[in-house]
């Protein structure tokens, strides 16, 4: 099973997902819960679209982490 990072950003209204490894590959919800279950579909499509055209699936290369400071 590949892990994909996925950056969730809270909006004014909802909730927005971006995958930096998959571009293009997006999603929204109206809470965390629903954007992250729904970018896993959007993952998951994207995937067999790739698939369907004989492309490369791409590695995932995007690496996360926190840098703490003062404020």
């Amino acid at each position: 099973m590949t892990q994909y990072a996925v950056i969730y950003e809270k909006g004014e209204h909802n909730w927005g997902a971006i995958v930096p490894d998959l571009p293009g590959c997006v999603s929204i919800g109206d809470t965390l819960e629903e954007v992250q279950e729904n970018v896993k579909e959007a993952i998951t499509l994207y995937l067999e679209v790739l698939l369907e055209r004989d492309d490369n699936i791409p590695q995932p290369q995007t690496q996360v982490g926190f840098v703490e400071v003062a404020a």
